[in-house]
């Protein structure tokens, strides 16, 4: 298996991209390991942790999240250019990944980002690890832009949402992709002659802001942030979810287009989008989803090596 180049398109998805970590270990457990790995956003978390050899620790962390925990690390910027700092996120990436730069990583590993204003797709080969995964997962409006080599760059989910073109780009001979929302099976669809009755929200007067009580404040913003009880969606959910939209729609245009040889997909559809305390049952579902691929997989690299 080692002379047939295996790529490894590592696609965004936020919370249900914790089922890359299933995945891995599932193809690893059938001595399959890839030669190549390209991540985009939360892709890029996974596969950059995997080609450092830091898988284990990032699923410790990611099965000890909480609702209260996530909550945490959620250091909020209200007078910069994103919702949320990402001082916290950042930290606990640079403990984990140290100084460690991406030429150094075998197997070979590219992070996806998107430079704004041009909009150019900007492949991350080279330089500080952690930088690159920060880069690939600064979702606009949520978290800070990465400014590096005099580029602001942000999500590469809005350029290339599952990177096969970049494993077969860096020699892959054989590509297998990993998509997190292929069992949305409605999106995309066209509702005709739809009856408009809205729905207005109008908040109580305890979901008001108070000035001085900051209890009442913390919970508050929790609701903005998760949604409230009612089922509404708060502002995280709203943005995450537009641009899981918009990252769908790209990802299957650019995939009929360059197909992979391999297509990987969790049934992680009924888990949010910032879910992230749900990585249990996001990783079972990537193992699931890789298990059921492996004798196609070894087929496909068996008549290689052949």
């Amino acid at each position: 298996m080692a002379k047939a180049k295996i790529g490894l398109a590592l696609g965004g998805g936020a919370a249900r991209g914790w089922a890359h970590i299933g995945v891995l270990k599932a193809l690893a457990e059938a001595g399959i390991k890839p030669d190549i790995i390209a991540g985009t956003s939360i892709g890029a978390v996974v596969g950059a942790c995997h080609a450092a050899g830091h898988l284990d620790e990032l699923e410790d962390f990611a099965r000890e999240l909480t609702r209260r925990r996530i909550f945490g690390y959620l250091d909020f910027n209200f007078a910069g250019t994103a919702l949320i700092n990402g001082q916290k996120l950042c930290d606990r990436l640079e403990r984990q990944l140290g100084d460690q730069h991406i030429e150094e990583l075998v197997p070979r590993f590219t992070a996806v980002a998107t430079e704004l204003g041009s909009g150019h797709e900007i492949w991350l080969s080279r330089g500080r690890l952690a930088d690159a995964v920060r880069a690939s997962y600064a979702l606009p409006g949520i978290f800070r832009p990465v400014k590096i080599n005099g580029r602001w760059l942000i999500d590469g989910a809005l350029v290339n949402p599952v990177p096969v073109s970049v494993c077969r780009a860096f020699g892959a001979r054989i590509v297998v992709a990993v998509t997190l929302s292929s069992d949305s099976v409605n999106r995309g669809s066209v509702i005709h002659d739809q009856e408009v009755l809205a729905e207005l929200s109008v908040p109580p007067e305890e979901a008001k802001l108070p000035g001085k009580n900051g209890r009442a404040a913390i919970h508050l913003l929790h609701r903005q942030i998760f949604g409230k009880s009612d089922g509404a969606p708060g502002i995280s959910a709203v943005m995450m979810d537009a641009i899981n939209i918009t990252q769908d729609r790209i990802a299957r245009s650019r995939l009929a287009g360059d197909p992979p040889d391999v297509t990987i997909s969790p049934k992680v559809g009924g888990i949010g989008l910032f879910d992230f305390h749900r990585a249990g049952e996001a990783m079972e579902q990537g193992a699931k989803a890789a298990e059921r691929q492996i004798d196609e997989l070894r087929a496909l690299v068996g008549g290689l090596v052949a």
